[in-house]
C-alpha cells in the first residue's frame, strides 16, 4: 500500500470523482465519500460502500465536519454546474465550499488536501467567467486552500486540468507544467484522478499547483505520473 492514512472524497458521485474513487479502490487506499445522495453513491459503487458515506452539502459547516472525522487527507473533486439555473452559483461551491472543506480540514487535523480545479483560472477575460465567474471564484478556492495547507505538518497540491473528456487512465504521455502557461488542451477525467491518487504519495508533488494536459491524442501507455511530477518540480 502506497498510502496508509483514510481519504476523504468529496464530490465522490460528480465524473471526475467516480474515478478518483475507483483509482483509490486500484491502489487499496482506505476512503470515505462525502456525497449530496446515497442513491446516486450505490448506483455507482455498490452497496458495499454504504459503511465508507457521509451525506451532506458542502455549503453546510455541519455537515463537513461529520464528513472530516477519521480522514487523514482529502482529495477535492466538487464544482458547481454552471449550466443549471437552479443549481448553487459557483461562489457557493467552487470559492465557499472548497473554503469551507479546507477550513475544516485544518481544523481537523487533516494533513493533505488534494484539489482538482482548472487550467486558465489566472484569466479573469476567460470566456468561462461569463458563467457566474468561475474562474475566478476557483481561484480563490485555491488561494485558501494554499494558505491554509502550506507548512511543515500538512500540504496541499493543487491540479488544473485542461478540458475534460471521458476514457480509461494512462494510456496517454503527459504534460504537467506550473504558473498557468499552456493555452489549451484536454485530458480524461481518469487521468485526474490517476493524477491527485498519486499525489498522496509523491513527494514531488506536494506543496505546488500543476496544469496537466494530455501530450499527443496517440496512445502510449504509462506506469505512472510520478515522472512527471518530478520532472516539474526539479525545473
Amino acid at each position: 500500500m502506497r498510502y496508509s492514512g483514510t481519504v476523504l472524497v468529496a464530490g465522490a458521485t460528480g465524473r471526475t470523482g467516480q474515478w478518483v474513487v475507483k483509482r483509490l479502490q486500484h491502489y487499496g487506499v482506505d476512503h470515505r465519500l462525502f456525497v449530496r445522495s446515497g442513491e446516486k453513491a450505490l448506483e455507482f459503487f455498490g452497496p458495499e460502500v454504504t459503511d465508507r458515506l457521509t451525506l451532506g452539502s458542502v455549503q453546510s459547516d455541519e455537515e463537513v465536519r461529520q464528513a472530516m472525522k477519521h480522514a487523514d487527507a482529502v482529495i477535492c473533486a466538487i464544482g458547481g454546474n454552471v449550466m443549471d439555473p437552479e443549481a448553487p452559483p459557483p461562489s457557493a461551491i467552487d470559492r465557499d465550499g472548497v473554503i469551507r472543506l479546507a477550513r475544516i480540514a485544518r481544523e481537523t487535523g487533516v494533513k493533505r488536501f488534494i484539489l482538482v480545479s482548472s487550467m486558465a483560472v489566472t484569466r479573469p477575460d476567460h470566456p468561462l467567467n461569463k458563467y457566474g465567474n468561475v474562474l475566478l471564484m476557483k481561484l480563490e478556492g485555491e488561494n485558501m486552500v494554499r494558505e491554509l495547507f502550506s507548512g511543515e505538518s500538512c500540504s496541499h497540491t493543487v491540479l488544473r486540468p485542461g478540458g475534460l473528456v471521458d476514457g480509461e487512465p494512462l494510456k496517454h504521455r503527459m504534460l504537467f507544467d506550473t504558473g498557468d502557461r499552456l493555452e489549451t488542451g484536454r485530458i480524461c477525467r481518469s487521468d485526474v484522478a490517476e493524477a491527485a491518487v498519486e499525489a498522496l504519495w509523491t513527494p514531488e508533488a506536494h506543496n505546488l499547483t500543476f496544469e496537466l494536459v494530455q501530450a499527443s491524442e496517440d496512445e502510449e501507455e504509462q506506469k505512472s505520473f510520478e515522472t512527471y511530477y518530478k520532472k516539474v518540480s526539479s525545473s
